[in-house]
């Protein structure tokens, strides 16, 4: 209609899927296409309601422990956010058939903190507690062998028994520049602390907040689309905010915005976390041309290419077989 205002939609790519989410997701539905339904999940499989429902709708079950689950022999599915060693031992000793969807770049952590573990190093984990991923990386080591780190004043705090003895990791999830802070704190109070070979932030969330910065400063305001218990997407809204763009809004789905709250903008820039199917962003500007003349322009910084193999037992070229016994353990 020509009495609608234009509004100038800006895409940042990369922005949804990364490689991670997307293994957890097919694993979850091969699982089901192999073995039927129903295959429980431990955890939101992702930080997505959108994509907890349709894996629901086709059969998958989420629990949260797995004392939840009283029917044997069915496939038990591990979150992409990855589990304690107690999960793992439980899954174990009631003898149930279970794969793991962790992301790689996150197992990669998880090796991370058991090789200075063994070297005699105290770990301390940059992170946000209470987080899965921050539980499960804990949770690979004995009580007391991690300290979680949050903020820059938690490096001021720290009481350490020996200073030459530590080494620092980090959730994968986190603000660059947050991170890139407490790595400088914790280097400048303990000069001798060890760190990881290459930064543990991964690919995705890294990329995800370098378009959201290239993109923030033209816009007048900037949709997130994610999940508020996602922290990948919570840092994208952070770095919109502090890259110049006014309004920063993390929306789960289109309905909930109040599109005529951006009367008068000219200038909107959209990006969805890493847990967030492209899908969801297509509704965002279906919500918007109801309104607005939408011109979209789509703003790359970089190109991704990075995919994880499935475990051997779910690859498509694999046949079919029989859920296996005694805490049958795949892995890439």
């Amino acid at each position: 209609m020509a009495d609608r205002p234009a509004l100038k939609v800006i895409l940042c790519a990369p922005r949804g899927f990364c490689a991670g989410v997307d293994r957890a997701i097919q694993i979850v539905e091969l699982a089901l296409e192999r073995y039927g339904a129903p295959v429980y999940v431990r955890h939101e499989i992702v930080h997505n309601r959108f994509v907890v429902t349709s894996l629901e709708e086709k059969g998958a079950v989420f629990v949260e422990e797995l004392d939840e689950i009283e029917e044997d022999g069915r496939p038990v599915i591990f979150s992409a956010h990855g589990v304690p060693k107690e999960v793992t031992r439980e899954a174990e000793a009631r003898d149930f058939f279970y794969v793991d969807a962790t992301c790689p770049l996150v197992s990669k952590v998880h090796k991370e903190a058991q090789i200075h573990h063994k070297r005699g190093h105290h770990i301390l984990l940059i992170g946000h507690r209470g987080h899965p991923e921050v539980v499960g990386t804990i949770g690979q080591l004995p009580d007391g062998a991690v300290t979680l780190i949050e903020t820059v004043r938690d490096v001021a705090a720290l009481a350490v028994d020996d200073p030459t003895r530590l080494a620092w990791i980090s959730q994968t999830t986190l603000s660059v520049d947050d991170t890139r802070d407490i790595v400088a704190a914790l280097t400048e109070r303990f000069p001798a602390i060890v760190g990881p070979h290459k930064n543990d932030i991964c690919y995705a969330t890294t990329n995800r907040q370098e378009a959201v910065k290239a993109v923030a400063p033209r816009c007048d305001a900037m949709i997130i689309v994610g999940a508020p218990n996602s922290s990948n997407s919570q840092r994208l809204r952070e770095t919109a905010e502090r890259s110049g763009c006014r309004r920063a809004d993390l929306i789960q789905r289109a309905h909930e915005i109040d599109v005529a709250s951006y009367d008068g903008i000219a200038t909107l820039g959209v990006t969805a976390g890493a847990s967030a199917p492209e899908q969801l962003v297509e509704e965002v500007l279906d919500a918007f041309a109801t309104r607005f003349t939408v011109a979209v322009e789509t703003a790359r910084t970089t190109d991704e290419t990075i995919s994880f193999a499935l475990p051997r037992r779910l690859r498509e070229d694999a046949p079919p077989a029989a859920p296996a016994r005694a805490g049958a353990f795949e892995t890439l």
